[in-house]
């Protein structure tokens, strides 16, 4: 498909509290670079500016972001405070807490509950921002997510966060978490090649409750942090080539057709695949070729 001027409001929009979005957002870790987590080649900056532009031009007003996005020579949050501050009125910037890394770049533990008071901050900081939109807990190997939800409900009632959200997270941590405080959103790993290990079930049940689930890594699949994948089978092939699309369009308006609740956050450092991403959430899949994407996933399953 011809990406032309579509816009983000091609793909409708959903309520982050008392906060819309367009559902067709952006992922700033591959701002920062070729490999954000360990440190690769540094992006060009001017280029990561004009993608953060070009996205809010494009009506982009959802940018998922994190203190720990930085490669050798370049911050997410440095770069979108760079861009795009004095922020428009409808930009919704969402941040995460709970993974870290030291100054050198490495891969810290867990923060503990008492430590994500400093994250927050540290968010606050590098954004220039005097509250934060959204801010996800990311659970990592913790069984319960009580304390370090507690301490960001904590945070919400001092007005630093507007809004609370999870990421990867399994059913009962969800609940968990409701019994502390409001939760907007839920942002787990999920593609079309790749179905959330906690299953298609917790997708369903975030749509029962008017919360929206954010799939990450839903254009990148296998490829994960590293980028797009460039493994397509034959059912997604045939699809882009129905609707003159590329296989990452294909995944991500598949994804979008997972219910009216599911946002993409597909990240890119490249302003023509931020013009595609965008395009996407125009492209409606008919019933059947939902029906062949879904035999395939549940064949890769």
């Amino acid at each position: 498909m011809s990406s032309g001027t579509i816009t983000a409001d091609a793909a409708g929009t959903w309520e982050l509290g008392d906060l819309s979005v367009h559902r067709v957002g952006l992922g700033a870790m591959r701002l920062t670079g070729s490999a954000a987590f360990h440190l690769g080649t540094p992006s060009d900056r001017d280029r990561s500016i004009a993608v953060l532009r070009g996205a809010v031009d494009l009506g982009v007003n959802h940018i998922d972001t994190a203190a720990f996005y930085f490669s050798s020579l370049r911050s997410a949050n440095e770069l979108i405070n760079s861009a795009l501050a004095p922020y428009p009125d409808d930009l919704v910037i969402v941040t995460k807490v709970g993974p870290y890394r030291t100054w050198s770049g490495e891969w810290g533990t867990s923060a503990r509950p008492d430590e994500l008071r400093g994250h927050v901050e540290e968010n606050l900081r590098q954004l220039g921002r005097d509250h934060l939109d959204v801010v996800n807990l990311r659970r990592m190997s913790q069984d319960s997510i009580a304390e370090h939800f507690g301490a960001l409900a904590e945070l919400r009632e001092a007005g630093l966060i507007r809004h609370l959200g999870l990421s990867n997270v399994e059913a009962r941590h969800l609940a968990e978490a409701q019994a502390i405080a409001p939760v907007v959103c839920v942002q787990n790993r999920y593609a079309l090649d790749r179905p959330d290990p906690a299953g298609d079930g917790l997708l369903r049940r975030c749509g029962e409750q008017g919360i929206a689930f954010v799939p990450f890594y839903a254009v990148a699949g296998e490829g994960a942090q590293h980028g797009a994948t460039g493994a397509h089978d034959e059912e997604v092939l045939a699809v882009a080539r129905a609707h003159g699309a590329t296989p990452a369009q294909i995944r991500i308006a598949w994804t979008l057709h997972q219910g009216p609740h599911v946002l993409v956050i597909p990240g890119t450092g490249d302003p023509g695949h931020l013009a595609q991403n965008v395009a996407a959430g125009a492209l409606r899949l008919t019933g059947d070729e939902l029906n062949r994407l879904d035999r395939r996933r549940r064949a890769a399953g």
